[in-house]
């Protein structure tokens, strides 16, 4: 965990193909899984934000195949220490007109 916001944004275009300016939270963990770091692009310039847990361990996934997308409701349940294999939300309703 020792990168830093240009570090970070070189790792999200070439490792993860990704374009770092988009405004997409890039979501990073350490080995013993107690740091967490978010970088963002935000209007004109980027942000970093980090949390480090005293005792407990963030849950996360195992391997690259259990990698994936997540919208910001499961990125704070990540961070309340929920683990998104066991906890399901309702599911976003979609209508197309109001009766």
């Amino acid at each position: 965990m020792r990168k830093a916001i240009d570090g970070l944004s070189v790792m999200v275009a070439d490792q993860l193909a990704r374009d770092p300016l988009s405004g997409a939270y890039f979501v990073f963990i350490n080995r013993s899984r107690t740091i967490v770091k978010v970088l963002y692009w935000d209007r004109n310039g980027f942000c970093l934000w980090q949390k480090r847990l005293e005792r407990e361990r963030f849950r996360w996934p195992e391997s690259e195949a259990e990698v994936m997308a997540i919208g910001g409701r499961e990125l704070s349940w990540i961070l309340e220490g929920l683990d998104l294999s066991q906890v399901q939300g309702h599911p976003r309703a979609r209508y197309t007109n109001v009766v």
